[in-house]
């Protein structure tokens, strides 16, 4: 099973990730947003945040995991490439990401991502876990 696929949308950028379980595929999201941020293969684990979101359902929480992300590297320019989701229900997700601040000399920016989008949301069970988000480049 592949972590993500990235899938076209009209003026945005989708991602569908999977994984064995809901924590897998939340976390696949992530490494798969990243990856159309960055490219990942000189990114390090250097620097470990915490990251603590609460939605009022799983499709909701998907984005707010995102965005969380989004706006850790926004204001700290930190570059997350593993994440260890170490609760997970459906209104409150408890992660630690791993990454290093961003250094234009090892690190290649690719696409700016804006926010995650409610637009075309999905949380499925389905041979595993499938998750779908459209991301506001």
């Amino acid at each position: 099973m592949p972590r993500f696929e990235v899938i076209d949308h009209t003026a945005d950028v989708g991602i569908v990730a999977y994984g064995t379980d809901l924590r897998e595929a939340f976390a696949n999201a992530a490494y798969g947003m990243f990856s159309l941020i960055a490219e990942l293969d000189n990114v390090g684990e250097a620097v470990r945040r915490s990251v603590d979101v609460q939605a009022p359902d799983r499709e909701a929480l998907l984005v707010a995991w995102l965005n969380e992300l989004i706006y850790i590297f926004d204001v700290e320019y930190i570059i997350f490439k593993r994440f260890d989701i170490t609760d997970l229900t459906d209104t409150r997700l408890q992660a630690a990401a791993y990454g290093d601040k961003v250094d234009m000399s090892r690190h290649r920016l690719k696409t700016a991502v804006k926010g995650a989008t409610y637009h075309s949301l999905k949380v499925e069970r389905e041979n595993g876990h499938r998750v779908q988000v459209i991301l506001d480049v």
